[in-house]
């Protein structure tokens, strides 16, 4: 059955497929606990609340036998180079997985087919489906399950597929047999540690979100932290510094699902275009993508920053004057930032 489940997922899109069990080692707990007192997690209050509930899976979903953990590449072969987009600060930089269709309704639906399929051959049983959607951690899941293992960045990895997939879980009630965890494999190579750009990577495995790009630009909630910005650069929604640099992604393989194909050309747009935006705008397009849960205010926050660093030109100061008077307070300030950077005061 075992077997059979993978080639299912296979079928489903899935790149890979493994079992483990709904348990982790006492010294994720003990991690977890260590991050969370040092206030790692920034404004997540979610992660406090629900505490070691995210590395004790039968907590969360009682009676769990077995967990099937998958992945499924994203990375969209025609998107512009990642590269050459961070190196031209009048660009707006979209982290790769968010170009396409919001990943949580795709690797869902794929999973509940799964689940589907199992059900069709064996009958009913117990289970449920997770995508980055509630506390688990999918990750320390998936390296015990041998789908790869945690690299330095704290990301699965594996030496086939890079990092360059999303994570997705089916709980069930099955005893179901576990396949062996894999071994690392970074070596003393340290690259994701030394191109992060705020410094979040702060130790081997660990990132204090409170420093991360990716938890200022999509989950923090107020202003960004003056220190911060001038080093967010041109990154507008999520960043891939640590991925793009890893050497294991050279093996990367591209996206077969058409839902992460590019949208409105976001792999290679300039700044001052998203920022003429307005929020009727903004909801018609990011209708569907995982850009859509910032919202429109924290989407122009983001803009605003990354027109602060890009290169002094009448139409970056332009696009900012127009926006000088926004209705947001949040807008107004780092709108006011941007136009600073540039030589313009008042």
């Amino acid at each position: 059955m075992a077997r059979q489940i993978k080639t299912w997922a296979s079928d489903l899109g899935f790149h890979d497929a493994r079992i483990t069990r709904p348990s982790l080692p006492d010294e994720a707990a003990r991690q977890l606990e260590n991050w969370l007192a040092e206030g790692c997690h920034g404004e997540m209050g979610y992660m406090e609340r629900h505490g070691l509930m995210r590395v004790r899976p039968t907590e969360l979903v009682p009676g769990t036998l077995s967990i099937i953990s998958v992945r499924m590449p994203y990375w969209p072969a025609e998107a512009r180079d990642a590269r050459s987009v961070l190196n031209d600060g009048s660009r707006a930089y979209v982290s790769r997985y968010a170009l396409g269709r919001d990943y949580h309704k795709v690797v869902r639906q794929r999973l509940q087919k799964l689940a589907d399929r199992l059900a069709a051959e064996i009958g009913e049983f117990g289970y449920r489906v997770f995508t980055d959607s509630a506390p688990v951690a999918e990750v320390a899941l998936a390296a015990q399950a041998g789908l790869g293992w945690r690299g330095k960045h704290t990301l699965l990895l594996t030496r086939n597929a890079g990092s360059l997939f999303f994570l997705g879980e089916l709980f069930t009630d099955l005893p179901l047999p576990e396949d062996a965890p894999g071994e690392g494999h970074c070596g003393r190579c340290t690259r994701c540690i030394d191109v992060c750009p705020t410094g979040a990577i702060v130790a081997e495995g660990k990132v204090d979100a409170r420093r991360c790009i990716s938890y200022l630009t999509i989950e923090l909630n107020g202003p960004i932290p003056v220190e911060m910005r001038g080093q967010i650069g041109n990154r507008i929604y999520g960043c891939d510094d640590c991925q793009v640099f890893c050497p294991w992604n050279r093996f990367a393989v591209p996206a077969e699902q058409a839902d992460f194909a590019v949208r409105h050309g976001l792999d290679d747009v300039s700044l001052v275009e998203l920022f003429g935006w307005d929020e009727a705008t903004f909801v018609a397009r990011m209708a569907g993508s995982a850009i859509n849960r910032i919202g429109f205010e924290r989407w122009s926050r983001n803009l605003a920053v990354g027109l602060g660093n890009a290169p002094t030109t009448d139409e970056v100061i332009g696009a900012l004057l127009q926006r000088q008077d926004d209705p947001s307070a949040l807008v107004r300030e780092h709108v006011a930032w941007a136009l600073s950077r540039h030589g313009v005061v008042g």
